[in-house]
């Protein structure tokens, strides 16, 4: 469904991808991680038309986005990091307008999105003008205003940024039933657990470089399944065990504070690169 060639972008002297490659399938969906600044937004920009790749080659669902930007744009639903409703207009006319741009025709836009409100649990809320909602209210309008097209593809940038854990777990419900529903899904997100609970595979990007691609489970799995950390001077350090056992043996002989937990996606990520996810 997204097929990435060699990809390239440079802002001046400063290079954002250095030559990415990546084929992701139709139904899957996908999460893209990296610290800030590795290139996460700019490759959601230029897959979804708003910013002009530099060099290499992207197609989306089978349309080359220099040779037939707008079917390649048809392909695609996007949730961007920030929220940009319309706040002085209700619920039902954001989507309405959308569906305009897209010239779908009145009694297609009106059934439409009366089902997407009815998806997202929102139809009691058609008439309400937006700035009345909370934020968890309007992530969820957001996501039902990029599937108002029925693209095939959804793009998320950090779709839950600044939600309380409970709310955030309530999008991560829709976005799964998104997928169920046959749409693929490429996420970017800062919220580590968000990628393991949600992606059948990521990609570990870092100054501009893909440089893991693969299931969660067998990148955490790489490192180990129990992790201790303990406070070393002014550092904190990790250690992985393969057994809790070993781990627990392990934590007998020290003679500082230590926590011992399971092995997660962001263990696997400063293995790899020695910085967070962010």
């Amino acid at each position: 469904m997204i097929r990435i060639e060699q990809l390239q972008k440079s802002y001046g002297t400063a290079q954002a991808l250095a030559g990415i490659d990546l084929r992701i399938d139709p139904g899957e969906l996908f999460a893209f991680l990296g610290p800030n600044g590795a290139g996460k937004t700019t490759t959601i920009r230029i897959l979804t038309g708003l910013t002009r790749i530099g060099g290499g080659r992207v197609f989306i669902g089978g349309h080359d986005i220099v040779a037939e930007p707008r079917a390649a744009k048809r392909q695609c639903g996007l949730v961007p990091q920030h929220i940009n409703l319309d706040s002085e207009l209700s619920v039902r006319e954001n989507l309405d307008i959308h569906g305009r741009l897209f010239d779908m025709p009145p009694d297609k836009r009106q059934t439409r999105s009366a089902e997407l409100l009815h998806y997202v649990e929102m139809a009691d809320r058609a008439g309400q003008p937006v700035k009345q909602l909370s934020g968890g209210l309007k992530r969820r309008l957001m996501i039902a205003r990029a599937l108002m097209h029925q693209p095939k593809i959804l793009f998320l940038d950090e779709p839950t940024v600044g939600l309380d854990p409970a709310i955030r777990r309530r999008i991560w419900a829709l976005i799964k039933r998104v997928q169920q529903d046959g749409a693929t899904i490429f996420l970017t997100t800062h919220y580590i657990e968000e990628a393991e609970f949600l992606a059948s595979r990521v990609a570990f990007l870092d100054r501009g470089r893909i440089v893991a691609l693969d299931r969660p489970r067998t990148l955490m799995d790489g490192l180990g399944t129990w992790a201790i950390d303990r406070v070393d001077g002014e550092a904190m350090a990790t250690r992985y065990f393969a057994t809790r056992e070993e781990a627990t043996a392990y934590s007998a002989a020290q003679d500082c504070g230590f926590t011992l937990r399971r092995v997660n996606l962001e263990d696997a990520f400063l293995h790899l690169t020695g910085k967070k996810v962010s």
